[in-house]
């Protein structure tokens, strides 16, 4: 008989076959022949997963923010006894993609950013990675928030869009050198820093 193929595990090499395309050419770069032979199989193969390249780009593309949304989870689940102040502060570090091997999928990303300007399917897909990322940092600030002793309280979703907006850009300025790693993550872990130090509640 012949063997049954995952059609899944299919759709994800191939997007991982996009990614390391896009990483070295960019977008506009990805074809998909380029695609076929780069993940190993024929052009039927990807044309059975994807009946364009929009739809194959917009798979890949959730296949990353997942990938990062992982190891959001991983690290907030990782030490499950460590408080929402410090589990927000993982989480935003790993949204911001500063460690080196991030790097190639921190371009593969901007990449996918950059064409969501001009395609509104991506800009759907994205904006949806998006707000999964600011209701996990809102929840956390929230719970943060709770045990804080300070005069007036934080909105929660107010800072949680900064933060998002904070990591996402640091993420541009470490990429084209204008800033360093270690600098982005001083300008990241200064901004969580002085969520918590706001004055005090009267007594």
């Amino acid at each position: 008989m012949p063997r049954q193929v995952d059609h899944e595990s299919r759709r994800r090499l191939i997007a991982e076959a996009v990614c390391r395309l896009a990483d070295e050419r960019g977008l506009e770069g990805v074809t998909l022949r380029d695609v076929a032979a780069r993940a190993q199989v024929s052009m039927g193969a990807v044309q059975r997963c994807f009946r364009t390249k929009e739809e194959m780009l917009v798979f890949a593309l959730g296949h990353i923010g997942e990938r990062i949304g992982e190891r959001v989870q991983a690290r907030l689940v990782r030490s499950p006894a460590q408080s929402a102040g410090t589990a927000l502060g993982h989480a935003a570090t790993e949204v911001s993609l500063l460690r080196e091997e991030h790097r190639a999928e921190a371009r593969v990303w901007l990449a996918f950013v950059a064409q969501a300007a001009v395609s509104e399917v991506l800009a759907t897909t994205l904006k949806a990675n998006y707000a999964t990322l600011q209701e996990a940092f809102t929840r956390l600030i929230s719970e943060a928030d709770e045990s804080a002793d300070r005069a007036a309280p934080l909105d929660p979703q107010r800072e949680a869009r900064a933060l998002l907006a904070l990591a996402d850009g640091l993420t541009t300025h470490v990429l084209v050198g204008h800033l360093t790693p270690q600098e982005a993550h001083d300008v990241l872990h200064a901004h969580l820093a002085g969520l918590w130090e706001q004055p005090a509640r009267q007594r």
